[in-house]
């Protein structure tokens, strides 16, 4: 079974075309056809359904991609075992998070790591709840934080800790000389929230429909940045984790306040990996750093 086959059966599977796939390796289609073509010999079956213009997997074909995946978990396993094995500080780690992870606090657990591991190359992919679980699904990241991961039997999650929605605003707003806001309250204001397939809409729009209170945000935005400095300029409210504006709150820019009838207070982040995948050497070292801290990220910010 040929490796190189293999690996061009991933890329045209992953990219959805052999086009693409020859443009990300650089070889030619007929290259990655042909070696496709061999693969399909090889197993007596057929990995794609031919007559389309995007890929489609066949049920042989989801096998092969499977198995592949896996075959790469184990030889990163392995790779970083070894290093483990000869107490190198050398290695390497995929994390993908959620971009209301992206503040100081998270900054500088990434630094004290760097500065205690230095031989360790580190990647951070940020992106919304779904894509950080595609991610983890499809082996591009060791590691995932989120906000409120979505239920999936391949999924762990190795540790977690409460994360409330709350109103964010600027100081001089009237809401933030309020105890807690509440639905009702929170819809007579001009929002700024993100789309509604986020895991933070996702999360409001059960409180809406419990309170039969419906918002209606002025400003539709998936970065976590833009609602962040709507807020500061006071032009708007918005709703998020207060761990997405942890910093702006301990600098007095931005003021957290809780939703008091929404039923947000069970809203959760996670830390989560693939189930199976072995996260031995840097990735587990990491693993343990950020579950040791995940709590400490939740204290109260208000």
């Amino acid at each position: 079974m040929s490796e190189v086959a293999l690996m061009y059966f991933y890329e045209t599977a992953m990219l959805g075309t052999m086009r693409l796939a020859s443009d990300k390796i650089g070889v030619a289609v007929s290259s990655i056809s042909r070696q496709i073509g061999q693969l399909e010999r090889e197993y007596g079956m057929p990995l794609f359904e031919r007559g389309r213009r995007t890929i489609k997997l066949t049920a042989a074909g989801e096998l092969a991609l499977e198995y592949y995946q896996a075959r790469q978990a184990d030889k990163d396993a392995f790779q970083n075992r070894l290093a483990d094995l000869r107490n190198a500080r050398t290695g390497s780690i995929a994390l993908a998070v959620g971009e209301g992870f992206l503040n100081r606090s998270f900054t500088k657990i990434i630094e004290e790591y760097q500065t205690a591991n230095p031989g360790i190359e580190l990647s951070i992919t940020s992106g919304s709840t779904s894509d950080v679980m595609r991610m983890i699904l499809d082996d591009e990241a060791h590691i995932g934080l989120v906000f409120q991961a979505e239920e999936d039997p391949k999924i762990r999650l190795r540790a977690s800790a409460h994360q409330p929605l709350s109103v964010i605003c600027a100081p001089g707003h009237p809401l933030a000389a309020m105890d807690g806001v509440s639905m009702a309250e929170l819809a007579e204001q001009p929002l700024c929230l993100p789309p509604k397939g986020f895991s933070i809409r996702r999360a409001l729009a059960t409180a809406e429909a419990r309170q039969n209170t419906w918002l209606n945000p002025m400003l539709t935005t998936g970065s976590i940045h833009i609602m962040r400095e709507m807020a500061k300029k006071g032009r708007c409210v918005t709703v998020l984790p207060a761990i997405s504006v942890r910093a702006e709150i301990e600098d007095g820019i931005l003021v957290a306040r809780p939703i008091t009838d929404g039923e947000l207070e069970q809203t959760m982040i996670g830390l989560i990996h693939r189930v199976g995948r072995q996260l031995h050497g840097p990735p587990g070292r990491l693993m343990a750093v950020l579950e040791k801290q995940l709590r400490s990220w939740t204290s109260s910010v208000a």
